[in-house]
This record gives C-alpha cells, sequence and structure tokens, in this order.
C-alpha cells in the first residue's frame, strides 16, 4: 500500500462527527525511552490519541546475575548497618526476592529487623511491610531530601548505613551522608545498561533529528544520559541536542530525571508529581499548546505532527503533505513557491511535478480543497482568513486550483 493511503485511510478512535470531544494527543508523535512500565505507559499515551515510538535506552540486568548487588548483601550481612534506605517499592522487593534466591533471605530478613529502616514513601513504606518488617520512619514528602534531613539530624558520624539504589545512583544522597561522616553501603538493586538491540534507540535518535517526534519522554536520569551517549558514540550529539532544544518538547518525570538533559541545555517540563499518569496529564497540556492553529479561509485549522485538525475534527496527513503544510504554515498567507516547497519535501526529489501531486493529495486529506491557494507561476499559500488579498506577496494572482 502507497504512504499516502496508509496513512489517509488511518482512523482515529473519537472521529465520529458531530461534537464529539477527540483526544488531545491527536496527531502527535511521542518517543518514549522507558523500559519498566513502557507497555502502561504506552497504553495512557495511545488512548488520549498519540502515536507512539518506543525505543528502551536501557536494560537491566536481571538481579540472579547481578554479582554488584550479591556483593553489597554479602557486606550488610557480614557487618550489619546502623540504617537501612529503602528508596523505592520495587527495588526492595528486588532485593528481597534476589536474596531469597541465593538462599539469603531469612538471614537478609533478620538484619533488617533490628535496624533502623527507612522508607522514602508508601510505595516503598508497603514493601517494607509486605517483607514482614516495619518502617521506624518515612517522610511526609515522599522525597530522599526528606529522608537525608532526618539521618543528618539524627548525627551520622561513624554510622554504617545501606542505601537500596534502584538503577541509578541519588545524586547527592550518598555524597552528602559520607561527607557528613558516615560509612554508606549501596546496594545497586536493577543495575541498568545499554540495551542489547540498539536498532529501537537508533531509529528514535534518527526521528528526533528528522523532526518526525513531537515531544520526547524520560521516566529516569540513566535513560536520559544512555540516549545522548548513543547519540554521541554516532557523532550525531549536536544535532541531537539541537533537535531537543528547539523543535522537541523534552518531557520528564521528575527533576532528578530532568538532570542530564539540564546539563546540556535543553529545556524540560516535568508534572509536578513524579508519576506516569500526570505526566501523560501534562503531555495533554504543552503539545497542543505548541501546536501552529490559525484561521484559514474561515476555518480554523491546527497543524500537529502528523495529522491536522480543521474545524476541530482530526485529518491524517501524510509526510509529505505535512511537510509542505508545515513550510505553508510558517508564512501564512505568503506565497511560497515551487522550488521552496519541493525543498521541503522528504526524499530529495528534483522534480516539480512532485510539489503539485503531493499539493493535490494534501487537499483531499484536508477535506477542504481551498485551504491551500494556487498563485499561478509562482507557488501556492494558505487562503487568507477574509479577504483574497494576503500580506506582502500573498496578494494577487490566486485561484483556486
Amino acid at each position: 500500500m502507497h504512504e499516502d493511503e496508509r496513512y489517509g485511510n488511518e482512523r482515529y478512535e473519537d472521529e465520529r462527527g458531530g461534537n464529539e470531544r477527540y483526544e488531545p494527543l491527536v496527531g502527535f508523535t511521542v518517543g518514549v525511552t522507558a523500559a519498566r512500565r513502557a507497555e502502561e505507559f504506552g497504553a495512557l499515551l495511545e488512548r488520549r490519541g498519540a502515536r507512539v515510538l518506543h525505543a528502551p535506552a536501557l536494560r537491566t540486568v536481571p538481579l540472579a546475575d547481578d554479582t554488584e548487588l550479591l556483593a553489597a548483601t554479602r557486606a550488610v550481612l557480614e557487618s550489619a548497618p546502623d540504617a537501612v534506605v529503602a528508596t523505592t517499592a520495587v527495588g526492595f522487593r528486588g532485593w528481597i526476592e534476589a536474596a531469597g534466591g541465593w538462599g539469603l533471605g531469612d538471614r537478609l530478613t533478620e538484619v533488617l529487623r533490628g535496624v533502623e529502616l527507612l522508607a522514602r514513601g508508601p510505595k516503598a513504606k508497603g514493601a517494607v511491610r509486605a517483607a514482614g518488617l516495619t518502617e521506624t520512619w518515612s517522610p511526609a514528602s515522599e522525597s530522599l531530601a526528606g529522608v537525608l534531613d532526618r539521618l543528618l539530624g539524627e548525627g551520622v558520624v561513624g554510622r554504617r548505613i545501606a542505601v537500596q539504589l534502584h538503577g541509578e545512583p541519588a545524586p547527592g544522597f550518598v555524597e552528602a551522608l559520607r561527607g557528613a561522616g558516615a560509612e554508606v553501603v549501596a546496594v545497586p538493586v536493577y543495575r541498568w545498561e545499554d540495551p542489547e538491540d540498539l536498532a529501537p534507540l537508533d531509529r528514535l535518535i534518527d526521528t528526533t533529528l528528522a523532526r518526525g517526534l513531537d515531544a520526547v519522554t524520560f521516566t529516569s536520569a540513566p535513560a536520559a544520559a544512555s540516549l545522548l551517549r548513543r547519540a554521541e558514540r554516532r557523532g550525531l550529539l549536536p544535532e541531537l541536542l539541537g533537535a531537543l532544544r528547539d523543535d522537541v518538547l523534552v518531557a520528564c518525570v521528575g527533576p532528578v530525571t530532568a538532570l542530564p538533559l539540564e546539563e546540556r541545555g535543553i529545556g524540560t517540563v516535568r508534572p509536578e508529581r513524579f508519576r506516569l499518569a500526570p505526566l501523560v496529564q501534562l503531555l495533554c497540556r504543552e503539545l497542543p499548546a505548541k501546536a501552529h492553529a490559525s484561521t484559514v479561509a474561515g476555518h480554523r485549522v491546527e497543524v500537529r505532527g502528523h495529522a491536522v485538525l480543521v474545524d476541530g475534527v482530526p485529518r491524517p496527513v501524510p509526510p509529505a503533505g505535512m511537510a509542505l503544510l508545515h513550510a505553508l504554515a510558517r508564512r501564512p498567507g505568503w506565497v511560497v513557491s515551487r522550488a521552496d516547497l519541493l525543498r521541503a519535501l522528504p526524499g530529495g526529489s528534483t522534480d516539480e511535478h512532485a510539489v503539485e501531486t503531493a499539493v493535490a493529495r494534501l487537499r483531499t486529506a484536508l477535506g477542504v480543497p481551498h485551504l491551500i491557494r494556487t498563485v499561478v507561476k509562482r507557488g501556492y499559500r494558505l487562503a487568507p482568513d477574509t479577504r483574497e488579498g494576503g500580506p506582502g506577496n500573498g496578494a494577487g494572482g490566486a485561484s483556486a486550483g
């Protein structure tokens, strides 16, 4: 099937006519770099109308094979810490389960029963209790900063503190404890490494460079660092940074996740609550607000990544048509020459008849052919709103052909 037919036949769940409300992410493509809970995250985005491009930036080292976790567990058993910090529910559960698989579960539980056990939030607290243990304290803020304040307030000089990590270090947390005089045992649960199959990640990078993504999402700092590292290895880091700074919305689940990106000068958006659902809600607000919207020949036209809303109705548009529409929308009412539009077309064609074909298909996709006017011997333009004469060189010589 021709790609124009494939895109032209694409249907949206809410395209039922009348005054039905369309999902806010219809027409947008969102990149998902998460490895964990990616299916759940992608489903949330798709239910809101988004097209999802999934490219895990990391893979987890299987717990049973993780020699670092085994070594840290043995260190805790050989010399019991004074305090243990449970940072995440899935990480704490994974630690207990891995210890059980090594035949060390009962010993670890017994050690943890005799120490000060701090749980970062309610989920970590639930995991602690599910293991038959009771937390000593948990901060109302659900933040590691609250745990750190508690420990430093008690005094940590000469104390041995085990910190359960989950795939990534806690920036500043371990350093602050060591700086205050504590001996810290890092327990690295679910250590992350580069994905075994790099093709999806490369595809995400290439799509970002081609401005085929409207947004890219990150749920961990290591995933963000991994994406940048892969682009650097391919010699594409400057181009990727430019795309992320200027054209693609970068959404992170929280401030820690955003650190590797912001250190490179990339602006990010983050939800107030560091969860997947609020991250989706944030995208539902931010992406439509960034879309180019204008009134063309009496119709409201909103140009999104791979679709256009005409008077609120989603109109799927093939890539060639979207390329032309973006070029025309950048100069509404002004004539854009066939040569300029040819350069905007994907594929590198040198035949200006390709522009005419793409414009014809675009008019059909939009459902309102006269939105795009032909200016004889000059090019094309978006039709003015209320009069035939537009700004600058857009006036005169127009026909609906």
